[in-house]
């Protein structure tokens, strides 16, 4: 529901014509709604809260749109005055009227009661300026495609002693500054990554190599250039997530110059820890975890599985339609070869046939068309590489974190909560062997080592809980971030859109010109001449 902030212009002259707002007859019932919804510290009233009431008026979508629409706010808020009006409309609209400013300049009794439920109710919509919760991840698609963009691009080829190696130029707009890497410090930061945050979503890497003896050149190339496209978006994952792009380990791979750029990345990760020993959230986070934290878990990850296969089969069907595209512009181009070949044939006519036949004439006219088929093929490559760029390459991005998502999933249940249960067990077994020795005189050395070893289990255990509860405080946040990251779909299916209009209209504009043309060489009687088959 969106508020026009000019709407005050449309509004404003109504003002002189609303008697009961203007002179002081206000129901009082608009008074007592004003005075529980508003700002506790201001005499305004929160778009936010107004929104909440407009939702419990029970009034069609439509029609709670179209009040909104004749609201004045300023800054967020809604002026009491404001706010009387909204109420006078909704009350009109719940008569079966259609609110419009217009319906209240004809307004010379006291305004109707709007049915807004049990008032009492009404004081829990007010927005109280509490502290926001550590669990919530105050983020938007918008924030979190800002924060980074890196590009990674193949350098030309380098020779090592025994065997080439590709290297990758990475420029991180954010940080203003270019590196060179291997796949080799790929992989170490892949590494330092899950170890640094294990509890958060780290996308995976894509393979080193594919099996020797199964490429041909042609294929290693392809290879070479779905990897390169796999990092870009493991290195954007990772430098748009709000946990990872101002952590030390992200900032010396995006941007150490030096050539042992391995070594410092192992030393600042060995320095920090993982993410439990700095978080200041991490001791704390079972205090901030809602009750049925396994139940949303649960539901939150059926969810992502199904949207996740539905992700999957729209990416397949994305690259096909991007492969025909490309088989598409190869067929137009052999299409029109093959007319170039038809018209450049020099045998002679037989002489029967001379007489009647403009074969002769129309074969050299064969020529020029393959320029356009030419034309065509290109346009058709070109759409191809659109869907490809534009289309399956975005739902590559959001495959890729929604299989983060399913891999975080499974390392909380078979690395803490296996560990805990380990821990559980060998703890268990400890006391039983300290009763066993209580009632079964042993040496007293081995009592108290024994006894030791029972204190260092339980302070063992007492951490992997601590660490559990934080797993789960990540994997909350961590789920946060997927569903912000859902609207993703719009852009996908806008650029769906635009490439396919922008790639009709251009090959459109193309089977044009060589209709044209077609006319012109061959006469427009040809062109337009009955069907050859009946149909």
């Amino acid at each position: 529901m969106q508020f026009n902030r000019n709407v005050f212009i449309h509004i404003n002259p109504c003002l002189m014509v609303c008697a009961p707002l203007l002179s002081g007859s206000v129901p009082p019932y608009y008074r007592e709604v004003y005075e529980a919804i508003r700002s506790k510290i201001e005499e305004r009233v929160q778009v936010e809260v107004f929104q909440r009431l407009l939702s419990r008026t029970d009034l069609p979508t439509a029609v709670q749109g179209q009040i909104a629409e004749h609201v004045d706010y300023t800054d967020g808020f809604l002026s009491k005055l404001s706010l009387y009006k909204a109420l006078a409309l909704i009350a009109l609209a719940q008569q079966g009227k259609q609110p419009s400013p217009k319906l209240l300049e004809n307004c010379i009794q006291e305004f109707p009661k709007p049915q807004l439920g049990e008032f009492k109710d009404l004081q829990t919509l007010r927005m109280q300026p509490t502290q926001e919760s550590p669990l919530t991840v105050p983020q938007t698609l918008g924030k979190l495609l800002a924060r980074d963009t890196v590009q990674v691009e193949l350098i030309p080829e380098k020779k090592g002693l025994f065997l080439k190696h590709v290297e990758y130029q990475i420029t991180s707009q954010h940080f203003k500054i270019s590196v060179y890497r291997r796949y080799s410090d790929f992989d170490v930061f892949h590494e330092l990554l899950l170890q640094r945050f294990a509890y958060r979503m780290v996308p995976a890497l894509p393979p080193k190599r594919m099996l020797k003896g199964v490429l041909t050149s042609m294929s290693e190339r392809d290879f070479i250039e779905g990897r390169r496209r796999a990092l870009g978006r493991f290195i954007n994952l990772v430098a748009r997530h709000p946990f990872f792009s101002e952590d030390e380990l992200v900032k010396t791979f995006l941007t150490f110059n030096g050539s042992d750029v391995q070594v410092k990345m192992r030393d600042a990760c060995k320095k920090m820890g993982d993410e439990f020993m700095t978080n200041t959230m991490a001791t704390l986070a079972k205090d901030y975890l809602p009750a049925d934290i396994q139940a949303q878990f649960s539901s939150s990850r059926e969810l992502i599985r199904n949207i996740h296969n539905s992700f999957h089969k729209l990416r397949d069907r994305a690259e096909k339609m991007a492969e025909r595209s490309k088989e598409n512009a190869t067929d137009l181009l052999m299409f029109g070869r093959e007319l170039s070949t038809l018209g450049s044939d020099g045998s002679p006519i037989p002489s029967l046939a001379s007489s009647q036949s403009t074969w002769g004439i129309l074969r050299q006219s064969l020529k020029g068309l393959s320029v356009e088929f030419a034309l065509l093929a290109d346009k058709g490559a070109q759409q191809g590489r659109r869907e490809e760029d534009d289309v399956v390459e975005k739902l590559n991005l959001f495959l890729d974190l929604l299989q983060s998502y399913r891999d975080l999933c499974e390392r909380h249940e078979k690395g803490v909560l296996h560990e805990h249960q380990r821990a559980l067990q060998k703890y268990g077994m400890m006391k039983r062997q300290m009763m066993s020795a209580t009632v079964q005189p042993k040496e007293q050395v081995s009592v108290e080592q024994l006894e030791s070893r029972i204190v260092q289990q339980e302070n063992a255990i007492q951490t992997m809980e601590l660490r559990n509860y934080f797993s789960l405080f990540c994997l909350h946040q961590e789920t946060q971030l997927i569903f912000t990251y859902l609207p993703i779909t719009s852009h996908i299916l806008g650029a769906f859109v635009n490439s396919q209009v922008q790639g009709h209209q251009e090959m459109g504009a193309v089977w044009n010109d060589l209709q044209q043309k077609l006319g012109c060489l061959f006469g427009v009687d040809e062109m337009q001449s009955p069907p050859l088959t009946p149909k």
